[in-house]
C-alpha cells in the first residue's frame, strides 16, 4: 500500500483565465495548465527571487496579490497571479505583453 500525503491549498484560486500565449506555450511544452496551478495554490512559487517570495508570505497573511513563474520544459515562462481581492487567477507569459493592457501580460 502506498501512502500519499495531499497538502490543502492555501488560498482559493477563484475564477481562472488563461491567454491564448499561456495556453500556446503548455501546449508546445507538452504540460498541462492543472498541474500548475496545484503548485501555484500549495505555495511553491517556482523560480521566484527572494522578495516576490517574501512579498506572497505578506500577501498570504494580510490579502494581496500572490505570483508564481515556472519555466516550461521548451524554456518559456509560465506567470500566475491571483489577485485575493478580486478572486480570480490568471496564467500568462512575461513575454507575450500587450502595452494596451497597462503592462498586463499576455
Amino acid at each position: 500500500m502506498i501512502l500519499l500525503t495531499v497538502h490543502p491549498p492555501l488560498f482559493p484560486l477563484g475564477q481562472l483565465a488563461a491567454t491564448p500565449g499561456a495556453l500556446q506555450a503548455l501546449q508546445e511544452a507538452g504540460q498541462c495548465l492543472e498541474a500548475f496551478l496545484v503548485r501555484h495554490a500549495r505555495g511553491d512559487w517556482g523560480n521566484l527571487c527572494d522578495a516576490d517570495r517574501q512579498e506572497n508570505a505578506r500577501a498570504l497573511r494580510q490579502g494581496g496579490r500572490l505570483m508564481s513563474s515556472y519555466t516550461l520544459k521548451s524554456g518559456q515562462t509560465l506567470w500566475i497571479i491571483t489577485e485575493a481581492a478580486a478572486a480570480w487567477s490568471r496564467c500568462c507569459c512575461p513575454w507575450n505583453t500587450d502595452p494596451r493592457s497597462k503592462g498586463r501580460a499576455g
